[in-house]
């Protein structure tokens, strides 16, 4: 019997990546880190900026996201973003400006409380991958 699933990621330019052969993937949730298994329960939630791990029988892909949505069902994982790197082919110098641009955007003061913890996790995430 096989364990695994499908999962798409899609962002507004096009399918960003398409595998079937997946066992595992990692997402980083609002809930918290969400680890996905074939025949896990149906499920959509809110990403916040993170890193998806996924595992499949070719080995281990990480990808930096800031945002999206996810819905798994019928071992299916269908990841929407708006930005997404891969973080094999991510240059140093994107992270950087990546992380200068939100470190920026602390500074205004127009900003609420939820932006504000959204730029405080795409810091330390990006500081934790730089």
């Amino acid at each position: 019997m096989t364990e695994e699933f499908k999962v798409e990621i899609v962002n507004p330019d096009k399918l960003f990546l398409s595998k079937e052969d997946v066992t595992e993937v990692i997402v980083p949730a609002f809930e918290g880190e969400i680890g996905i298994l074939k025949d896990h329960i149906a499920i959509i939630s809110f990403l916040k900026p993170g890193i998806i791990k996924i595992y499949s029988k070719s080995g281990e892909e990480k990808f930096y996201i800031e945002d999206g949505i996810i819905e798994f069902k019928n071992n299916n994982l269908s990841v929407l973003t708006s930005s997404i790197f891969n973080l094999k082919n991510m240059e140093k110098n994107k992270i950087q400006e990546l992380l200068k641009k939100a470190e920026e955007e602390t500074i205004k003061t127009e900003i609420n409380d939820q932006t504000k913890y959204l730029i405080d996790q795409k810091i330390e995430v990006l500081r934790s991958i730089n």
